[in-house]
């Protein structure tokens, strides 16, 4: 384990800044989350969890080539409807 430091934060009103290079290594960004865990020997662990693989993380949204009526078609977003 390294045992230099290569980063440090201060804690303000129960809150902690990752340093932006630790950001943009880990590619943490707004909505993820960070899983804290202690381990037996005192070492806390850090998992982030990325959002962005989340249910509709492939889903790029309407395109618009088409009609819509959203008073009949409103609950049957994706669904045939006859």
């Amino acid at each position: 384990m390294n045992e230099t430091i290569d980063f440090e934060s201060t804690v303000s009103e129960n809150r902690v800044n990752i340093p932006g290079r630790i950001r943009r290594e880990l590619d943490i960004d707004d909505g993820d989350r960070l899983r804290w865990q202690i381990e037996d020997d005192g070492v806390l662990r850090v998992c982030v969890v990325q959002q962005r693989s989340g249910t509709f993380s492939d889903f790029d949204g309407y395109d618009g080539d088409g009609d819509t009526d959203v008073e009949t078609e409103h609950d049957a977003w994706g669904v045939n409807v006859s």
